[in-house]
């Protein structure tokens, strides 16, 4: 059950120790108002981190949680973790939704030691939104989501996502509001962002640190020549990108939302134009290694970005470079957000960033991507454990009891599918469960090739 949360309550501190005795335990993690990533439909995984006031006594020392909206007590849950010295470490499974009070308990014996709390946690979606003045906070009007499930992370803390976002270059306005507002409606859970984009920034100034070009960009603020006569980044903005997304741990977010281009395209002085082969090789490249110093596979999205003026209203070449890493499989595709113009974009029509019916539509255009995207994510077939992997939800009027039962599913790339249902979870029904079938059997394929192994599980989430 969501909560209608009044923003006054962000006043609250952000996470608060509970004194049992002389043992104080203070929760660093989750943070107050944290959106956690979920991992299916219905509930993600919250990873726990606090510090105790002192060393409780030696021995098996048990670490339960328990995540309450208000409405009544939950029963604490045993967390996987560990107590070690001051230092208290541990993982629970919560259903999606926000917001809630996680509160994290330390027992001995029987016998409560410690506890802390976080006032509101909320599993939902995470999204990292780079580039350049159209991703950050130089729109024409400042704008503010229209649900209370909208918030914002710094890298230090969350927020409400009011213009200008946190993280975030300008002092206007974003489409991430309304970009955010639509995942809500589509999805029902809450959603976090975090702004990384820097105003009039070229492909270039994002690059690592070292990596070679032969021109500079338009402003060299942020690259510098090197003794060969080539330049390079000097790495900041790539540097900060990565370790804003390191900050909410791997996994810790959905998808990487670019919008950049306009500092490469068509610049005053030619030399300053980036080549779209070369602006394709640039982006890739920032894509490629930060997902290798983040540690996993992450998805980005890549929008269509060269628009500067009436009368400049578009590269090709740059255009095309974009379109290319989807076309390629190296990056998702983003908006065309050149085609937002009129008065759509500032000053009557006449600028490069966007009115405040612009933002809007620009969000609106992000989500048309993003959410029918993100609904295939739960079932489209994936590889995992040398077979193929994937998952099924319905609604379900009513609770049953389930034993093993044989699946019979028509698969895309089969002829037809046996499997067997290896788990079941079950609860009490309501219109915002879902049933969710994941499984393991074996296919034959029409070309008469291998028989794929295939997992199914199947659970009611919230």
């Amino acid at each position: 059950m969501i909560r209608p949360l009044f923003l006054a309550s962000f006043a609250l501190t952000l996470a608060f120790p509970i004194t049992l005795g002389a043992v104080e335990l203070t929760l660093t993690a989750p943070r107050d108002f944290q959106v956690v990533q979920r991992s299916s439909p219905g509930k993600g995984l919250v990873r726990i981190m606090g510090d105790l006031s002192r060393d409780i006594p030696a021995g098996d020392a048990v670490i339960e949680a328990r995540l309450t909206d208000g409405t009544g007590e939950a029963p604490w849950l045993r967390a996987g973790g560990t107590v070690a010295g001051r230092r208290v470490t541990a993982v629970i499974p919560a259903a999606a939704g926000g917001w809630r009070r996680l509160e994290v308990r330390i027992v001995k014996d029987g016998k409560e030691l410690a506890r802390g709390a976080v006032a509101h946690v909320g599993i939902g979606e995470v999204f990292v939104v780079a580039g350049q003045s159209n991703s950050a906070n130089h729109g024409e009007e400042k704008q503010r989501p229209q649900t209370d499930l909208v918030v914002a992370f710094d890298g230090q803390a969350w927020r409400p996502a009011h213009d200008p976002q946190p993280g975030a270059s300008g002092n206007g306005g974003s489409f991430l509001p309304a970009f955010a507002d639509a995942v809500v409606a589509a999805e029902h859970v809450p959603v976090g962002i975090i702004a990384c984009g820097i105003g009039a920034t070229s492909v270039r100034e994002w690059l690592p640190r070292g990596v070679p070009f032969p021109h500079p960009p338009t402003i060299e603020a942020r690259v510098q020549q090197r003794a060969d006569g080539q330049w390079m980044s000097k790495g900041d903005a790539y540097s900060m990108l990565v370790g804003r997304m390191k900050s909410v741990l791997p996994n810790g977010f959905r998808a990487v939302l670019w919008h950049q281009g306009e500092s490469d395209a068509n610049q005053k002085d030619p030399s300053r134009t980036l080549p779209g082969s070369l602006y394709r090789e640039y982006l890739e490249r920032i894509i490629t290694e930060s997902r290798r110093d983040i540690g996993w596979p992450a998805p980005w999205f890549v929008a269509q970005a060269s628009y500067h003026v009436p009368g400049d209203e578009g590269s090709d070449d740059i255009r095309n470079a974009q379109a290319s890493l989807w076309q390629d499989g190296i990056a998702l595709q983003g908006p065309d957000s050149d085609a937002l113009r009129g008065t759509l974009r500032e000053r009557a029509g006449k600028g490069v960033h966007f009115s405040g019916a612009g933002l809007r539509v620009h969000g609106e255009k992000w989500a048309d991507k993003v959410v029918p995207w993100l609904q295939r994510q739960w079932t489209e077939p994936r590889a995992a454990d040398g077979g193929t992997e994937w998952s099924e939800y319905a609604q379900l009027p009513e609770s049953h009891s389930i034993g093993w039962v044989n699946a019979h599913v028509r698969a895309k790339n089969a002829i037809r599918w046996d499997g067997v249902l290896d788990e079941a979870k079950w609860g009490t029904p309501s219109r915002s469960r879902r049933f969710s079938v994941t499984g393991i059997g074996r296919s034959p394929l029409p070309s008469g090739g291998k028989r794929s192994s295939r997992r199914v599980r199947a659970a009611m989430t919230r």
